[in-house]
């Protein structure tokens, strides 16, 4: 391809534009609240967690197409109103779709991206839902109106192309033969630039053959995706048209491509805490996405003038074949799509500020003149000199048989050239014709068998996607499985499905499914073993992840909704089948409420979520002899914090070595990265083909044991926390008890023995006559206190492997480090005799407040054989000359505040002076009203000296011994309490299971009720022992003090 008049090359950025899409349902049940606002081309976006944090954006076009909005007779979404801010289909393309259109008519290339999270809106605005076409379709009708209209001045030519890049391969959508292992080659071309070696071009020339092309590329997409397990929000898919313009009259050609680009949701993974992956998430799955991103930030910053040494184009396959759209010879378009919902704010703003880097990048695009007609003129003036040359020969007379035969040759090679140049297109469009209407026959044939057969539907995560398949189950019995062989069979392929995994019976009108040993058949959530007969609307899952919805007979079909079956409530219904339900995640919240919890409703999402690539991770390291089991849990934060509220949980996936019984926690992010990886590792072992290991072909040379996504060194495994609470400490109370250890699913891990101590600074100790009353008495104060952990009993880590060990974990208020308990191994009920002194050298009020309404969290650490201890360290940790552990480092007198000592000391020297003048004048009068009392104290002296001194130490007396009794009374009572508060804990966790039948609830009702009046009957005695004794501290005070006063 060739520049025309490359000195006339024009200078534009590319241009961006925002769109705003609706709520989805997972927003609108989790309440959410709409943070995106937009005036004109103005976008504005405030932090959920501060308002007053708002941040404002400002693109070329900006489209609102959250709100404003009905859905016609038509099913078109249109604006409420005439006038109204509603965006639609039509709006955007007239705003994009047409400025693309009319750039590749001029002869420029032209490119479209659309980025944005998963489920922000990309496929829909690219390519649309139903009778609300997107970009590329209207851009299609478009296009061969224009044809259809100018045919007189020019001839078109369209080849249309379609292709996905997923993992860093290039799939063709429109390949008619089998699919490559490690997909089509990405070339590079002086002229050319970046191609695709191998890419299927299909001459179109309707729209209506444009669109089946369109469906053939997304059946094509979606049998691959099932076959080899992959994650369409992962990859990127290009549409390519390429228009050729031949003006005749003016022998002048040009040549366009236009690029349209659905990229991968652009969500990152946030991992919880500061846990890396040794595995870094930069692996192919990820790999075009991220080089998108550093060209594009190379390329703005080349554009605001700062020197860009190198632009990435080159490491990744997407960024070689966009080359030209970024920084290139092309006039570029960038839809960024996002939600306005407050729990997709991160995300949002990201989108914002990818797109806002975007808008810098300046192009330089010019008009192109196509190859094709250089190769017609160059060969007709090469024909002209030949007969030229034929000419001068005869007339000189030099003419010879053997020159006149090669002059013959080369004028009839050139003339065939030219023919078959000019014939080209007018072959290819015929062959793609043919192959059209075979198309057509085939799509009308399905559509017949529908109104006959009863079929299953394919469910996608991509509800692009979805719909697609049809497998019809016609009368008889039919094998469903891997093995392809008619006529009675249906081939399926995905993880977990056998040779021969199923059998569908049509027989009377009534359907049925029988699974064959070894298969695994899910209906309606419940996994089934014997033959189950299917109804209308059924919903099956074979083998991991290969889901369908089953279609009835025509007869049973009364025009239901089918959308509200999407891929959510597939897994929805899974997860309510293992017993979680969004209220079994909000039962702590209290009362339930109409409307659950947001953060609970995401981590009930992102549940449902990752359970199909658990099964799917599960099935690979099946089939990969990896012995690895993968299992989600809900871990309760609540565990970690010292208030020990229970709102907020988040999930992870326990990993266990069966064989050697080894365990590995891994978060959310890591896991799914993981998968990613032995998604690759699979793929390769399977020979990238049927997507299925066959036998032998697992027991390949394994991976080292550092790059195998299966396999990580073994760490410190958090089992569960106990709560122990401090309130008896401000009383100096010795306080002993048993609290409970609480694995992240509500599990009893452990019963640890504990005591609270209060001392003196040499660890000795505190009696009963050293207890206060009013812990306000201790602000200002040393406070010396001992932690005892004595022994933790009924281990469940070593109860499942006796090699294990564990240690107990903790950090008191501010101290800057946490500490740990030498390791303990190979015991049930291992004697731990740890023993820590902390002080407070001057208890400030917010030590005070912790120790009130706060509790030592001690975490409970498995240890495993080849992973090191948890050793803890001292760094900013402060001892006294004893050895304690200084806490509460603002109550300490160096810690006081003398930063600003300096800067204040003239004034505070000042408020001295005048507080010393009014102490002077108060002095001298005080010492006016002395004298005068000292006269009369002496007078009174003499008189009653002896019986004055006696009822003063009869009080004393009488005081120091209420208070003992008081703080006995208080020591009791919190023992009781002890006891109680775990009645409490036993109480909250008693829940029924969800499989108990009638008889069963009532078993649970009486033994909760049972609980309670025991809790009850605690509680209740208790407070009357509590106030009994405080009723007899006051009635014997009473009696003396009556008795004292008559003396």
């Amino acid at each position: 391809m060739r520049a025309k008049g490359n000195d006339m090359a024009t200078k534009d950025c590319v241009k961006v534009a925002v769109r705003v899409r609706p709520f989805n349902k997972r927003e609108k049940d989790a309440g959410s609240r709409c943070i995106v606002s937009m005036s004109s081309n103005i976008i504005t976006i405030q932090d959920p967690r501060n308002q007053q944090n708002r941040r404002t954006f400002t693109f070329d076009h900006a489209f609102w197409s959250h709100s404003g909005f009905v859905r016609n007779s038509h099913g078109l979404f249109v604006p409420e109103e005439d006038g109204g801010r509603y965006a639609d289909q039509v709006s955007v393309f007239e705003g994009l779709g047409q400025g693309v259109l009319e750039n590749a008519l001029q002869g420029y290339n032209a490119t479209l991206l659309a980025y944005g999270q998963t489920g922000s809106g990309k496929s829909y605005s690219m390519l649309g839902y139903g009778p609300n076409k997107g970009l590329v379709p209207t851009l299609c009708d478009h296009l061969f109106q224009f044809i259809r209209t100018n045919q007189d001045s020019r001839q078109c030519q369209v080849f249309f192309s379609m292709l996905e890049i997923y993992n860093e391969q290039v799939i063709d959508l429109l390949s008619r033969g089998s699919r490559s292992p490690g997909g089509l080659r990405v070339r590079e071309d002086q002229q050319r630039g970046f191609y695709v070696e191998g890419l299927r071009r299909v001459p179109s020339d309707s729209a209506t053959q444009v669109e089946q092309l369109m469906e053939q590329g997304t059946r094509t997409r979606t049998t691959a995706a099932t076959h080899m397990n992959s994650n369409s929000s992962r990859s990127h898919m290009l549409i390519i048209l390429q228009l050729k313009q031949i003006f005749s009259k003016e022998c002048n050609t040009k040549q366009s491509n236009i690029n349209l680009v659905d990229l991968a949701g652009s969500e990152r993974q946030r991992s919880s805490g500061s846990e890396v992956d040794r595995l870094k998430e930069g692996t192919a799955i990820n790999l075009s996405l991220t080089t998108l991103g550093n060209v594009i930030s190379a390329l703005a910053e080349a554009a605001l003038g700062k020197k860009v040494v190198h632009i990435p184009y080159r490491d990744s396959i997407l960024t070689k074949l966009l080359q030209s759209a970024l920084g290139g010879n092309s006039r570029t378009v960038m839809i960024a799509t996002l939600s306005p919902a407050d729990i997709c704010y991160e995300e949002s703003l990201s989108t914002l500020r990818y797109a806002e880097r975007a808008k810098r990048i300046q192009n330089r695009a010019v008009v192109n003149e196509g190859p094709t007609e250089r190769l017609v003129k160059e060969l007709k003036a090469e024909n002209a000199k030949l007969l030229l040359r034929l000419s001068r020969l005869d007339q000189e007379g030099r003419r010879t048989d053997e020159e006149t035969k090669e002059l013959r040759r080369l004028l009839t090679h050139n003339e065939l050239q030219i023919r078959a140049i000019q014939t080209l297109w007018e072959q290819r469009l015929q062959e793609a014709l043919k192959d059209w209407e075979a198309q057509y026959t085939t799509i009308t044939q399905e559509r017949t068998m529908m109104q006959m057969y009863p079929y299953m539907l394919n469910v996608n995560e991509d509800a692009q996607l979805s719909g697609v398949i049809k497998l019809f189950i016609q009368d008889g019995e039919w094998d469903v499985g891997l093995a392809d062989s008619p006529p009675r069979s249906i081939s399926i392929r995905g993880l977990g499905i056998q040779e021969k995994h199923a059998i569908f019976s049509n027989q009377q009108r009534k359907v049925t499914i029988t699974p064959l040993s070894g298969s695994k058949v899910t209906v309606n959530g419940v996994t089934v073993s014997e033959k189950t007969e299917l109804h209308h609307l059924d919903r099956l899952i074979l083998g991991s992840n290969s889901t369908y919805l089953f279609i009835g007979f025509p007869s049973e079909r009364a025009g239901e909704d089918c959308a509200r079956y999407d891929y959510d409530y597939f897994q929805s219904e899974l997860a309510a089948a293992e017993g979680i339900h969004l209220h079994s995640l909000c039962e702590e919240q209290g009362p339930r409420s109409v409307q659950p919890e947001s953060s609970l409703l995401a981590v009930f999402y992102d549940y449902i979520g990752l359970m199909p690539m658990v099964t799917e991770a599960n099935q690979m390291s099946q089939e990969l002899n990896k012995g690895v089991e993968f299992k989600l849990e809900i871990k309760n934060l609540a565990m970690s914090d010292s208030k020990g509220h229970d709102l907020e949980k988040e999930i992870v996936v326990r990993v266990t070595c069966v064989e050697r019984k080894q365990v590995w926690m891994w978060s959310k992010a890591k896991f799914i990265n993981r998968k990613f990886l032995m998604e690759e590792m699979y793929q390769q072992q399977a020979g990238g083909v049927s997507g299925v290991v066959a036998v032998g072909e697992a027991d390949l040379p394994p991976l080292p044991r550092d790059r195998d996504p299966f396999w990580d060194p073994l760490e410190p495994l958090h089992l569960g926390s106990a709560h122990l609470w401090l309130q008896s400490l401000p009383f100096r109370i010795h306080v002993e008890e048993q609290v409970e250890v609480v694995g992240p699913e509500g599990s009893e891990e452990a019963i640890l023995q504990t005591q609270l101590i209060p001392c003196s600074p040499t660890g000795l100790p505190l009696g009963e006559d050293d207890i206060l009353i009013d812990p306000t008495e201790l602000v200002g104060k040393r406070l010396d206190f001992q932690l005892v952990l004595d022994q933790c009993c009924g281990l469940r880590w070593l109860k499942e492997a006796r090699n294990r060990g564990v240690q107990i974990g903790f950090q008191m208020f501010d101290c800057p480090q946490p500490l740990y308990t030498p390791a303990v191994w190979h015991n049930v009920n291992p004697v731990l005799e740890y023993r820590v002194q902390f002080t407070a050298l001057k208890t400030s009020p917010e030590l005070l407040n912790y120790l009130q309404s706060s509790a030592l969290v001690l975490e409970l650490w498995g240890l495993q054989e080849g992973c090191s201890d948890l050793v803890p360290s001292l760094d900013g940790v402060r001892m006294t000359p004893e050895g304690s552990i200084i806490v509460d480092k603002a109550g300490t007198p160096e810690n006081t505040a003398v930063d600003s000592a300096g800067s204040d000391l003239s004034s505070s020297l000042h408020a001295l002076h005048q507080d010393l003048e009014q102490l002077r004048v108060t002095n001298a009068a005080l010492r006016k009203e002395n004298s005068a009392l000292r006269e009369q104290l002496s007078a009174s002296a003499r008189h009653g000296a002896e019986g004055g001194r006696g009822r003063q130490e009869r009080r004393g007396s009488l005081r120091m011994s209420c208070d003992a009794d008081f703080a006995r009374a208080l020591k009791v009572f919190y023992h009781s309490m002890t006891s109680v508060r775990g009645q409490l804990q036993r109480l909250r966790r008693h829940r029924p299971s969800e499989e108990e039948d009638l008889l069963g609830l009532r078993l649970f009702v009486d033994e909760h009720s049972r609980l309670l009046k025991d809790f009850g009957e605690q509680l209740e005695q208790s407070v009357s022992t509590l106030k009994q004794d405080v009723a007899a501290i006051v009635r014997r005070k009473r009696e003396k003090s009556g008795i004292w006063s008559e003396r």
